[in-house]
């Protein structure tokens, strides 16, 4: 990882009219060079996560959980709010992947929102498109 750079390419829409010298330039940034121990705790939290993601899919799954209090808690919650919507609609016994997309455009929910960022409407019609 070290010396890695990010290549951006400037655009008017992103550096906005007035940096009109770096439009269509590209801009390279560095990213952070972590330590060894630093790479072991970044590892050992994303693996973390990805346990707690997949606990809270399960639940749902068996029924211990339903959509309806998991969606409420996902302003609190830190794994509930960063997993996509369609994930956990997709848990929910007898819902595929035609079904959740049709309930996500009826809600009016973009496919890749993430469960901490959806409004009271889309939450409570979500809700609503599942009774």
């Amino acid at each position: 990882m070290a010396g890695q750079r990010l290549q951006l390419q400037a655009s008017a829409e992103t550096v906005g009219r007035e940096s009109g010298d770096l439009r269509g330039k590209d801009i390279t940034l560095a990213l952070p060079t972590l330590t060894p121990e630093q790479r072991a705790e970044a590892l050992a939290k994303a693996a973390e996560a990805r346990k707690a993601r997949s606990e809270l899919l399960a639940s749902i799954k068996s029924g211990k959980e339903s959509i309806e209090s998991v969606l409420k808690r996902a302003k609190e919650n830190k794994t509930v709010g960063k997993t996509k919507v369609t994930q956990l609609l997709k848990a929910v016994p007898g819902l595929g992947a035609v079904k959740v997309a049709a309930l996500l455009e009826q809600a009016g929910i973009d496919p890749d929102r993430r469960a901490a960022g959806l409004g009271e409407r889309q939450r409570e019609a979500l809700i609503d498109a599942l009774k």
